[in-house]
C-alpha cells in the first residue's frame, strides 16, 4: 500500500475514533453549567495548553508540561488545544468555531496566537493569531504538518514543531519551502495527506489499499450517520394539550452552537466597530457582554434563546435602527414580521406582541402557534411565558416584546 494511501486511513481511522469517544461526552457537556469554550478558556488560564481526555496517550501529561515550559520560553501569547472534533459537537466539528469562541472567552483578547486540532484531519493542526498576522500562525503551523521530519510524528512532536515555527517567525517561508519539497502546492488552512500512488507496489496491495480506501470511509459515513441520528432522538417533552402544542422541538445543543456562533459574531462586530461612528456602541458592548454571561450560565434552551435575543439587540443598536424583536411566541423563529393583539388563555387584557410571520398566520386563521417551552415550579413543561414572572426574565420579557423600545433586554436580567 502506499504512504499517501496509509495517512488517508490512518486520518480515517482517527476520525472514527473521535466519532466514538465523543458521542457520549459532547451530549453530557451541554448541561454542566458551562459552555465547552467557557471550560476550555478557563483552563487556559492557568495552563497554555488544554488537552482534551481523548488525546490523553497521544499527549500525556508530561508532554503537555513540556509544551507549557516551551511555549513560556518563546515569550509569546501562544496557547493550544488540542480536541477532538466532529460534526454536531459543542463546535459542530470546526476548528474556526473553537479558535473563535475559545479567543471570545478568554481575558486576555488583544494578542493572541491559537494553535488548535483541525477539523477535517484529526491528526493535523490549525493555526489562529489576533489582531493580525505578524508571526505568521497560520502558515507556520501549516507548514509543520508538511515537514519530512513530522511524516510520522505524533500529535505532541507536532504540536511542538508548530510552536519552534511560530516562534520563529517565518511561517510563509517555511511553507511554501514544505510545499517546494513535496513538488506542488495547497492552501495554509487545510493540512492533510498529499496524493498519489506507489509505483512500485504490486497488484494485490494496491488493490487492498484501495478497498481499504472505500471500506473506511463507508463505515467512517455509517457512524457519522448513526451518531447523528442519537442526537435528533434528543427531544424535548411536548407541551401539554391545555393551551398551545409544539409542532417541533428544540435541540439544546444545536441551539447552544447557533447562539455561540452569533454571541461571537457581535463580539467581533463591536471590536471592528468605529468609535466615532457608532453612536450606539456602548448599547451593544453592554448586550454582548450580557449575552456572554447569560450563554455561559444558560440552564436550557429558553436562556439560550435569550442569548439569541440579546445578540440580535446588540447587532441592532450597531446598526443605529433597532427594528422588532424576536418572535414572542418563539424566538427560535428568527426576528419578528410584524406586531399584534393577543390574549392569553384566562385573561381579560391583551398584549401587544411582536411575532413572525408564521405564528402571525397561526393567530389570523385561529390555530395555536408554536411555542417555546418552559418548566414551571411543579416540574410540568409549559409555554416559557406562563413561568412566573419572578422566576423567569424571558417571562417578564418576551424577549423584548414586553419591553419598552428603548429599555433593552439587559435590563430585565
Amino acid at each position: 500500500m502506499s504512504t499517501e494511501a496509509k495517512r488517508v486511513i490512518t486520518a480515517l481511522a482517527a476520525l472514527l475514533l473521535a466519532v466514538l469517544t465523543t458521542t457520549g461526552t459532547a451530549i453530557a457537556a451541554d448541561g454542566d453549567g458551562l459552555s465547552a469554550g467557557q471550560r476550555i478558556a478557563n483552563a487556559l488560564r492557568t495552563s497554555p495548553v488544554y488537552v482534551d481526555a481523548a488525546y490523553a496517550e497521544a499527549v500525556p501529561p508530561s508532554r503537555q508540561r513540556q509544551l507549557s515550559d516551551r511555549i513560556r520560553r518563546t515569550g509569546l501569547p501562544i496557547k493550544v488545544v488540542l480536541i477532538p472534533l466532529a460534526k454536531g459537537d459543542a463546535f459542530d466539528g470546526e476548528s474556526d468555531l473553537l479558535a473563535g469562541t475559545v479567543r471570545d472567552r478568554l481575558p486576555e483578547r488583544r494578542d493572541l496566537v491559537l494553535i488548535t486540532s483541525d477539523g477535517d484531519f484529526p491528526d493535523s493542526l490549525q493555526g489562529y493569531e489576533w489582531p493580525g498576522d505578524t508571526h505568521q500562525a497560520r502558515s507556520a503551523v501549516a507548514a509543520a504538518g508538511f515537514l519530512d521530519e513530522m511524516r510520522d510524528a505524533g500529535l505532541a512532536d507536532l504540536t511542538a514543531k508548530a510552536v519552534d515555527l511560530v516562534a520563529e517567525g517565518k511561517g510563509e517561508q517555511r511553507y511554501e519551502e514544505a510545499m517546494s519539497d513535496l513538488g506542488g502546492t495547497a492552501r495554509p488552512t487545510q493540512s492533510g495527506s498529499d496524493s498519489g500512488s506507489d509505483s512500485g507496489s504490486g497488484s494485490g496491495s494496491a488493490m487492498t489499499g484501495w478497498w481499504l480506501l472505500i471500506a473506511v470511509p463507508a463505515l467512517a459515513l455509517t457512524v457519522l450517520a448513526t451518531r447523528a441520528a442519537l442526537l435528533r432522538s434528543r427531544t424535548a417533552p411536548a407541551v401539554p394539550q391545555l393551551v398551545f402544542t409544539t409542532a417541533r422541538a428544540a435541540d439544546e445543543a444545536q441551539v447552544r452552537r447557533r447562539a455561540e456562533a452569533e454571541v461571537l459574531a457581535l463580539g467581533e462586530a463591536t471590536r471592528a466597530a468605529d468609535v466615532a461612528a457608532t453612536p450606539g456602541l456602548q448599547q451593544a458592548l453592554d448586550a454582548y457582554a450580557a449575552a456572554g454571561t447569560v450563554l455561559d450560565e444558560a440552564r436550557g434552551v429558553p436562556d439560550l434563546a435569550g442569548a439569541l435575543a440579546l445578540a440580535q439587540e446588540g447587532r441592532d443598536a450597531l446598526a443605529g435602527s433597532p427594528g422588532l424583536p424576536l418572535c414572542f411566541f418563539n424566538p427560535l423563529h428568527g426576528r419578528a414580521a410584524l406586531r399584534t393583539g393577543w390574549r392569553p388563555l384566562g385573561r381579560r387584557d391583551r398584549l401587544d406582541v411582536a411575532v413572525c410571520q408564521e405564528c402571525a398566520d397561526a393567530l389570523r386563521d385561529r390555530r395555536a402557534p408554536e411555542v417555546l417551552t418552559d418548566t414551571d415550579e411543579d416540574g410540568r413543561t409549559v409555554p416559557y411565558f406562563e413561568v412566573p414572572a419572578r422566576r423567569s426574565a424571558w417571562a417578564a420579557s418576551g424577549y423584548g416584546s414586553l419591553m419598552p423600545p428603548s429599555a433593552g433586554l439587559g435590563g430585565a436580567r
